[in-house]
């Protein structure tokens, strides 16, 4: 059952995140008291114990009886240890834990790790308020708290197997090692059987429910331990997303990847949304967004360990961006060429004089090219493969080898070796695409070993992560923001329009005008409440016009039949009022009514959106998709957290299927990317600064064609009131 990740009470949010010295303690103890440990077979007091007879320091078992398990001593409570332990596994059931929690407190624990369930993960109040009076204990007593309900810790470094996983893990040799942190205990002792491959494990760190000490806690303290060196993370939701910022922060600069899988992304029912961009963003879009503003590299479950190995090994920029495929397939050389181009990572060619070494060693049915395929003959050449991975990595174009592994056999590991040791004599680094079926096969667990060699059981997945390595090294070379410049009073203006507004919806001129204030390009347009207004208004304005009623009920004016385009002269704008506005009446009353609009007819141009929500958890989101009345048809759309600056608003254009519109067709002169750019990255500032204010934002369409880029419509949903 899934854990209750937030603190049910508000005194118990924590904004802060313990440093690896608030947790030393807990996850890497000298004395460990076992509160509960029993000699009772298959007893989880039983199983803590014997996980623990790796653990060099001391464990002391606590029982009614006094009893000694695994040959560690035995005593009857906590206040009669010899020494006050560091760390504290409370395995009694759940209605002892209180108490015991007490007498940790009263003996001045370092850290304690609660197993039992039934707090609120149940879902009940009772479970919650449980939970929460174990938390207001620690919290006062300043005693960092694991659990409820968690399997339990094992730091693989020390032998400090603190869980009663059967499958706890042993630690692998090989110098650059990754840490796991998961909110589920049996997938993280699930990862940890990549021991048995020859993954090298420094850590396996469980939350379960998190009324203290949360996924963000252990994040943070693997970034500043000295023997993790990227951390592979697993959680269903983060108990306050914002705080990641920091843990991420910190890995950042200890020079440590976090690679993370989110699970539990589906988005049903999350929201309840009235503007087009509430239905575009979900909470999977948000946590990829939160992702990307901290560095982090997302993964599916399945593509975790292999992806985090590489980035515990790898430098952390390549040598150079080219990747060279050396292989004695064809077929995989083919299936190295269609990754490299899905993922965008580039294959650049030899130049002459490697190409003239390969031509030497490699038959005329093979290809001396990139990616290269040496043939099934390398058997009859067996110095082939070492020579020709020594001429494509003397090649400065290019920053690591990747060779697809077709056959495990005895000679994979000799062969491994001798790659591996090419790509570090030339300061680069090998990736061996494991193919066989024999997943763990013969020279697999040598290549996990190996310090400068990474081993993926996926063509795409060692190619999407070379694309997240170079990514990550280009974001680390990032010049400085580029925010507009936005006005002063800005803030002031758009959040006296929004609140002055009543009711939940802000209409469409309300909104362009607090729009406007951030320096948005807005269609003008004249505010009419008769047909002889309009035919006024219409004239001065020149035609064609654009006609839309205005009211907070109709949100969606082309599905209501409240718009009218392309009117030429007086009488058709005199027509067009009656009808518009008698179907308006259909949906809601004339008191609701601001009036009519009556706008310039814009040009035709690419239909763009730029709209936004406040997500519950990761706060104001921008998002940039194609507009136009299909936009949630087309679901062509990429989301960010706001604020964004001009380049990051330039990155979200481009990921859109929609951009190639924007580069002209048909005729049509391309549009002012730069201009669109600014535009996004000036409504991300609006949605940040009034992300109080507001649950939704939508400029929609916003018309790009040559350097004209204007947004003809907006629509603003304020937040609910509170209760």
């Amino acid at each position: 059952m899934s854990a209750d990740f937030i603190a049910p009470d508000a005194d118990l949010a924590r904004t802060s995140v313990y440093r690896r010295a608030d947790l030393l303690k807990s996850l890497n103890p000298q004395s460990i008291a076992v509160i509960g440990a029993s000699p009772r077979a298959g007893s989880i007091g039983a199983i803590v114990m014997r996980n623990l007879a790796t653990f060099d320091g001391a464990v002391w078992a606590v029982n009614s009886k006094g009893e000694a398990v695994e040959g560690r001593p035995g005593f009857t409570s906590i206040a009669e240890l010899p020494a006050v332990p560091d760390s504290v596994i409370i395995a009694v059931p759940s209605a002892a834990v209180e108490q015991v929690l007490k007498d940790c407190v009263a003996r001045g624990v370092g850290g304690v790790a609660i197993f039992a369930s039934g707090f609120s993960e149940m879902g009940t109040d009772e479970g919650k308020a449980r939970q929460a009076e174990l938390a207001r204990i620690a919290r006062a007593a300043g005693i960092p708290l694991m659990g409820p309900n968690t399997i339990g810790s094992a730091n693989l470094m020390t032998g400090a197997r603190m869980t009663f996983s059967s499958v706890a893990g042993e630690q692998a040799g090989g110098a650059r090692k990754i840490g796991i942190v998961s909110q589920s205990g049996a997938l993280a002792y699930s990862l940890v059987q990549a021991t048995q491959r020859g993954l090298s494990i420094s850590h396996v760190l469980a939350a379960g429910n998190s009324c203290d000490v949360d996924i963000v806690d252990l994040v943070a303290y693997l970034a500043e331990d000295p023997d993790c060196h990227a951390i592979a993370c697993l959680f269903e939701a983060l108990p306050a997303p914002l705080r990641f910022r920091e843990a991420a922060e910190r890995a950042r600069a200890a020079g440590k990847a976090i690679v993370a899988c989110k699970i539990a992304s589906s988005d049903a029912g999350s929201f309840a949304a009235q503007s087009h961009s509430g239905l575009l963003a979900g909470s999977r879009e948000a946590y990829l967004s939160l992702f990307e503003d901290c560095g982090v590299i997302p993964a599916e479950y399945e593509d975790l360990l292999e992806t985090a190995a590489f980035f515990a090994k790898a430098p952390a920029r390549p040598a150079a961006d080219g990747v060279a495929v050396l292989a004695t397939s064809g077929g995989a050389a083919i299936m190295a060429a269609d990754k490299a181009e899905l993922h965008d990572v580039p294959l650049p060619q030899p130049e002459d004089r490697v190409r003239i070494e390969l031509e030497k060693r490699i038959p005329p049915f093979g290809s001396a090219r990139n990616p290269c395929d040496v043939t099934a003959m390398v058997v009859k050449d067996p110095g082939s493969m070492q020579a020709c991975a020594a001429a494509m990595m003397s090649d400065p174009s290019y920053g690591v080898l990747v060779v697809p592994s077709v056959a495990a056999s005895l000679k994979a590991p000799i062969r491994a070796a001798e790659l591996a040791e090419v790509a570090e004599k030339s300061g680069k680094f090998y990736c061996s695409v494991w193919l066989s079926g024999a997943v763990e096969g013969t020279g697999s667990s040598d290549i996990e070993r190996m310090p400068n060699a990474a081993i993926f059981r996926s063509m795409d997945r060692c190619f999407a992560t070379l694309a997240a390595w170079q990514a990550r090294a280009a974001a680390a070379d990032a010049p400085p923001p580029d925010h507009p410049d936005i006005p002063s009073d800005a803030a002031a203006t758009a959040a006296a329009i929004i609140a002055d507004t009543p009711g939940t919806i802000v209409g469409e001129r309300r909104a362009k005008s607090a729009l406007a204030a951030y320096g948005l390009p807005m269609v003008p347009d004249a505010l009419v409440q008769d047909a002889a207004a309009a035919r006024d208004a219409a004239a001065s304005i020149g035609f064609p016009v654009v006609m839309k009623v205005d009211s907070a009920d109709i949100p969606h004016k082309t599905d209501a039949g409240v718009v009218r385009l392309s009117l030429k002269d007086a009488d058709a704008v005199a027509a067009a009022f009656d009808a518009v506005m008698a179907n308006a009446l259909r949906v809601t009353t004339r008191d609701r009514i601001d009036g009519v609009l009556i706008q310039p007819m814009i040009p035709e141009g690419t239909e763009m959106m730029i709209g936004g929500r406040v997500d519950p958890l990761m706060g104001p989101m921008v998002i940039v998709g194609a507009g136009g009345i299909a936009v949630e048809i087309l679901k062509d759309s990429a989301t960010a957290l706001c604020p964004v600056d001009r380049r990051r608003a330039k990155a979200l254009i481009a990921r859109l299927k929609s951009a190639k519109l924007l580069e002209g067709f048909r005729g049509r002169p391309a549009a002012d990317i730069d201009r669109l750019a600014d535009t996004i990255s000036r409504f991300s500032h609006f949605l940040a600064d009034q992300a109080a204010l507001l649950a939704e934002a939508d400029v929609n369409p916003v018309i790009c064609s040559g350097d004209q880029v204007i947004a003809v419509d907006a629509l603003l949903v304020k937040q609910p009131p509170e209760g």
